[in-house]
């Protein structure tokens, strides 16, 4: 069963689309953290640092717990150094990037929707329990984020309540695959299907500002930040 469900990935693209599929994710997922750090008014060691986080730090997290060591980061050039471009671009291209955020964040949301399949299907792959996948494939396509945002002594955004859902629309793809991995219907067709609609609830939760629910009855007297 395993290494049926191994093969689903490498059947959903080639190893060379899958690469560049990843290094797109891995891109914009930089430009996101070099962005932040331009606004913390980081030097460039701090840019490239927040750049290599973001990118990384989600996939770096799952193959650690799953024991897929060395990562794949260490051992793809590749992986290294696209962040580094991306932190290039921004040091001296930072207002012309601030001005095509909208299009940077479609792309973020397409490898939100990658990443957490992939990530599910990686765990899987390597023996861990449904649930456990599920949750590691929300970690690969979040967890760099998580470590952008304490880097840059920011509360998560996936914690707050005043930004549109991001964690969701993981959980949800995640979810998605590991429903057809229960029901021996995980293959290239449904792959796809939970990645776009990842992809989708997190363009629809930008567009109309979708956030996820508070307390019931707050009643707090701490001021909102």
């Amino acid at each position: 069963m395993l290494r049926k469900n191994g093969r689903v990935l490498q059947q959903l693209f080639t190893p060379s689309v899958q690469h560049t599929l990843d290094l797109i994710g891995i891109f914009v997922f930089a430009i996101s953290g070099a962005l932040l750090a331009v606004r913390k008014n980081f030097d460039v060691f701090g840019i490239a640092m927040l750049a290599e986080v973001t990118a990384l730090g989600g996939g770096l997290f799952r193959d650690v717990v799953i024991g897929a060591v060395p990562p794949a980061a260490f051992t793809d050039l590749g992986y290294f150094l696209t962040p580094l471009l991306a932190a290039l671009l921004v040091v001296f291209l930072h207002p012309q990037v601030e001005r095509i955020q909208a299009g940077v964040n479609v792309f973020d949301a397409a490898g939100l929707g990658l990443f957490c399949v992939t990530g599910t299907t990686k765990a899987y792959e390597y023996g861990l329990g449904l649930t456990s996948s599920a949750a590691l494939g929300l970690a690969t396509a979040v967890g760099g984020g998580v470590l952008r945002d304490v880097l840059a002594n920011e509360v998560p955004s996936l914690l707050r309540w005043d930004r549109d859902l991001y964690a969701v629309p993981a959980m949800v793809g995640a979810t998605l695959v590991v429903l057809c991995i229960r029901n021996d219907a995980l293959n290239p067709v449904t792959s796809g299907l939970a990645a776009i609609t990842a992809f989708v609830l997190r363009l629809l939760a930008m567009r109309y500002h979708w956030r996820a629910p508070r307390a019931w009855n707050r009643r707090s007297t701490v001021r909102e930040e």
